[in-house]
């Protein structure tokens, strides 16, 4: 079965979808000894952020009982072969200066490299919600689906899908505190409401005062009201002043008429400028 099948344009079969998606991986291949200069990491990987205490206890590991399962690799380009599936093991491998990496070499075009490697580390659940929310984006971008198609490719619903790609809306530096594992999705869903600057007013005090989500969503709740009750203020104001600004200039018009009808010279210049409507009245002195 190819990975095309999963994610290709054909009609989707009934099938458990990752075990779809990792059927090539798992028929037995040939293990080759790859030079560690020779690989490359995986463009389409998810994850972002790589643990440095869980990779020394990797390598730890793979330094006592040796590396059980092989990394996957495709070849690249010549004599370069970009990683599959097996990048948290390849780098444990690099801090153990291994010069050769047990491995085995598979065809896979940029599509089936990338679903790949978002099943792989969504079996893990070790992928913050910001990477399985890049991970989504890149997978439908690359095959052309929409929210729904990939949903039912990967055994997820649409709403699943549409609340992972949401947060991709969050300001940065509340995305990076998301990767670093510093806020939770709900921190980083009940701040989608507010503006890029609130969000970060807010981010500061999560991290100062360890702000729980209930917390975070009663804050969010409070600026909420606080915006609508600014918002129609002004309003009333506005089209109080503005009746009372055209009575006031008409009055000042038919008094400059008044004046005027009396036989008397008078220039009246009117300038309506940021704050105020300025009118100066010049009336020439008999002589």
């Amino acid at each position: 079965m190819a990975l095309s099948d999963l994610f290709g344009s054909g009609k989707s079969k009934k099938k458990n979808e990752e075990e779809l998606l990792l059927t090539e991986l798992k028929s037995p291949k040939q293990v080759q000894q790859i030079a560690v200069q020779q690989i490359v990491p995986n463009r389409f990987q998810p994850r972002k952020v790589f643990n440095e205490e869980k990779l020394d206890e990797l390598a730890r590991t793979i330094h006592i009982h040796g590396l059980i399962q092989p990394i996957i690799l495709r070849k690249y380009e010549e004599d370069k072969y970009e990683i599959i599936a097996g990048e948290r093991r390849f780098r444990a491998m690099q801090l153990l200066e291994w010069q050769e990496v047990p491995a085995i070499v598979q065809e896979m075009t940029d599509n089936e490299t990338a679903s790949v490697a978002l099943i792989e580390n969504l079996q893990r659940e070790e992928l913050t919600a910001i990477e399985e929310a890049e991970a989504y984006q890149g997978l439908m971008a690359l095959n052309e689906l929409t929210q729904e198609a990939l949903a039912q490719r990967i055994g997820k619903s649409q709403s699943f899908i549409a609340n992972k790609l949401r947060l991709l809306k969050l300001a940065e530096p509340i995305k990076q505190a998301l990767l670093n594992r510093e806020v939770t999705e709900r921190h980083g869903r009940s701040l989608l409401a507010l503006s890029a600057e609130e969000q970060n007013e807010l981010l500061t005090l999560i991290r100062e005062k360890k702000l729980t989500v209930k917390e975070t969503e009663r804050l969010v709740k409070l600026k909420q009201v606080e915006k609508d009750k600014a918002s129609d203020q002004p309003k009333k104001r506005i089209k109080r002043i503005s009746k009372d600004f055209r009575l006031a200039l008409n009055t000042i018009h038919k008094s400059i008429d008044l004046i005027k009808e009396t036989g008397m010279t008078l220039e009246a210049k009117e300038e309506d400028l940021e704050d105020v409507y300025r009118i100066t009245i010049e009336i020439k002195k008999d002589k």
